[in-house]
Order: structure tokens, then C-alpha cells, then sequence
């Protein structure tokens, strides 16, 4: 038993100061966008929870998927919690990702995608979709794509490493410096204490299945926000199953949001050469034609 005096040395975890449940559209749930909690959690600016059985998909699949849209500005980071999804990109090859896999997409100064991976052979797939507000240096540079299967991204109890870094675990994602991303899995009534590194004052995490006990119960399909502050935030696993989330924490953004329907710059200047980067890749896309690979998928267009 802890010494009283020790005891009441030890950090206070951090509260959660707001929950969301966000608002849905078909097997999409956005849970944050760069014009609602972006504005507080930058450089996290978006969160989409996607979740479809094997029906939904096929319907999806039937109706010609997502369309092909554009974006600058911004990092998408794609991660699945259950089932998988297939990629095919002349460019940098083919593959799945599943749990602990990471599809990150650096659009910098412009690209156009939404069909560079279709649906495994799954009965359901689940996972979430976040935006990165880049720094002024990057957000209208050059676009890159990666796919980094689970097998090729770090771990370290209880999560695998997205971005950043966690003790000595680093991402071989290329993010900027100063933001962690974790995709976590908890068993029944394993406890943990996240420590942020210094500076990572803003924190947040969505939980996908399961329930946990943050200082109050979060259950599947919420986003809970704790208050800014580097102390710990500290979990624990309840109910009957797994308990499976995404958490983030970073060095605020410190620029203000510039906001185009899929672009987020951190100046009207920057927005204004970012969206007529879109606008001549959208020209030199319809001058492409098709480029469905054999696959089903299309590559990103830079």
C-alpha cells in the first residue's frame, strides 16, 4: 500500500470536459470537423467512425463507392479496428490493411482520392479516419502515400504506434513532430495511464467497441475530450468485452483554421494556392481517364 504522503503526490488524471456521439450518415459517423471540436483539438481537425456489415458493403460497392475528391492542407490517417481493406497503387504496390496497419495520405499541396482501397472478403469493417491540420512549411508541398501493414508498425503494450511516439516506439509514419496517434486494445479490467509527452497538452479518444472508465464511462461510438494539461489520462478496460479506441495527444496547433470544403490551411493565402492546386489536378484527372487497376481500386491522383 502506498504511503498517504506518496499518494497524494501523484499526478490527478486529466477529466473529460466534453463527449460526443457526433451525428451519422449511412455507416459514417462524424464525430469532429476543422468547424466544430477542430477548433479546440488542432491539429486533430477530423474523425469519421465508419462501420458496415457485409451487406452495407456490397451496397456500397453496387452504387460505385465513394466518390474520387480532393484535398490540401491536411493528413488523412485511415486505421481499421475490425475486418480488413485492400489497396492497388501502381506507385508503391498492393496489399491489405487490418488492425495495427495505417493508410496515411499527405495531401500537401493538393491531391484528389477516395477509391484507393476497397472492402476485404469481410462480414463487417470498422475503423476510423482522422485529419492532421499540417504546419505552414508542409501544406502546400508535396503529396505522398503510404500503407504500412501491422506487421511493419511498432507496438508497445497496450497500443500500436500510428504517430509519433510512445517511451521509446516510434511511427515510421513521416508526420510532423509533436502529435500521438494510438490505436489501443484493452481486455477486460486491464487498467493503463497514458502519459503525454511534454508540450502534448491537448488529448482526446473514440472508442470503437467496448466500454472504458475514464474518470466516468465512455462506451463504443463516443469521443470523450479531456481538459488541456499534461497530466496522465488514465483507463480502464470495463464490461464484457474488449475495449478497442483510438487516442491522440499533441502540442496545440498554433495557426488559425482556413477552411475549403476539403481543404484546412493555416492562412487565406495558403488556402487560396491549395484549392487551384485542386482545381488544375482536376482538369489533368479528367484528361487521365480511367485508371481503375484490376483490382477495383484507383489510385491517388498527385
Amino acid at each position: 500500500m502506498a504511503h498517504p504522503a506518496l499518494k497524494n503526490a501523484w499526478p490527478i488524471p486529466r477529466r473529460i470536459v466534453q463527449r460526443t456521439r457526433g451525428h451519422g450518415q449511412g455507416f459514417i459517423t462524424r464525430l469532429m470537423s476543422p468547424a466544430d471540436l477542430g477548433q479546440a483539438l488542432k491539429p486533430f481537425v477530423f474523425l469519421d467512425i465508419f462501420d458496415a456489415d457485409r451487406a452495407m458493403l456490397q451496397a456500397v460497392e453496387r452504387s460505385g463507392g465513394m466518390p474520387i475528391h480532393p484535398h490540401s492542407g491536411v493528413a488523412t490517417v485511415t486505421v481499421i479496428t475490425q475486418g480488413h481493406a485492400r489497396y492497388d497503387d501502381p506507385a508503391i504496390g498492393a496489399g491489405e490493411i487490418a488492425y495495427g496497419g495505417v493508410e496515411w495520405m499527405r495531401a500537401g499541396g493538393g491531391v484528389w482520392h477516395g477509391k484507393e482501397m476497397t472492402a476485404g472478403d469481410v462480414s463487417r469493417m470498422q475503423g476510423f479516419q482522422l485529419w492532421l491540420a499540417l504546419p505552414p512549411e508542409l501544406e502546400n508541398g508535396p503529396a505522398e502515400s503510404r500503407y504500412i501493414d501491422a506487421g511493419d508498425m511498432p507496438y508497445a503494450w497496450p497500443a500500436h504506434i500510428i504517430v509519433g511516439k510512445y517511451g521509446d516506439v516510434r511511427s515510421p509514419v513521416p508526420a510532423p513532430d509533436g502529435i500521438n496517434y494510438l490505436l489501443v486494445t484493452m481486455r477486460p479490467g486491464e487498467s493503463w495511464s497514458y502519459a503525454p509527452p511534454a508540450g502534448h497538452s491537448v488529448g482526446w479518444l473514440a472508442l470503437a467497441k467496448g466500454m472504458l472508465d475514464a474518470g466516468s464511462t465512455v462506451s463504443a461510438g463516443e469521443m470523450a475530450i479531456f481538459e488541456n494539461g499534461e497530466a496522465p489520462i488514465s483507463l480502464e478496460a470495463t464490461g464484457s468485452e474488449d475495449a478497442v479506441f483510438v487516442l491522440g495527444s499533441a502540442v496545440p496547433h498554433p495557426h488559425p483554421l482556413h477552411l475549403g470544403h476539403y481543404s484546412v490551411h493555416t492562412s487565406a493565402e495558403a488556402l487560396a494556392a491549395g484549392e487551384r492546386r485542386i482545381a488544375e489536378l482536376g482538369q489533368k484527372l479528367k484528361e487521365a481517364g480511367d485508371r481503375q487497376t484490376a483490382s477495383g481500386s484507383v489510385p491517388v491522383f498527385r
